[in-house]
């Protein structure tokens, strides 16, 4: 299984001009092999520009991602991640919903495709990242 980071999918609906065809052909090669997820942090982030939920399901559907329940040892994680990175003076800005996806990822032992790198491996160096400037097997 490998978690996919909200702006993965916010590329692919959202039409990024720069990263759609990254993110769009990576996800499609990464399901060939892997079965590809989503938690409720990522739904709602990512499902901001649709009008129902069936709406954005179906754009799940298609891209073969599922939604997964955010397991209490993520949510503990996190906690202690935001705490930690808190500690060694970061920025009290909007970066929980980034230690939810991060732990659930460490929780799950997957792997995280993402293109936002920096505090994941920091806050989650047990997680091996897939991003664009990353050389993955």
């Amino acid at each position: 299984m490998i978690l996919v980071d909200s702006n993965i999918v916010l590329d692919i609906v959202g039409s990024d001009p720069t990263w759609r065809v990254w993110s769009r052909s990576r996800l499609q090669n990464l399901a060939l092999t892997n079965e590809l997820a989503i938690n409720p942090i990522v739904y709602a982030e990512a499902s901001v520009s649709f009008s129902a939920p069936a709406l954005f399901d179906r754009v799940l559907a298609d891209l073969g991602i599922d939604l997964l329940d955010l397991p209490r040892e993520a949510a503990f994680l996190a906690g202690k991640a935001y705490v930690e990175y808190r500690s060694r003076g970061g920025a009290k800005t909007n970066v929980l919903p980034d230690f939810f996806i991060g732990a659930h990822a460490a929780a799950l032992g997957c792997p995280l495709i993402t293109r936002d790198t920096r505090r994941y491996a920091s806050s989650f160096p047990s997680v091996r990242l897939i991003a664009p400037h990353l050389r993955t097997h």
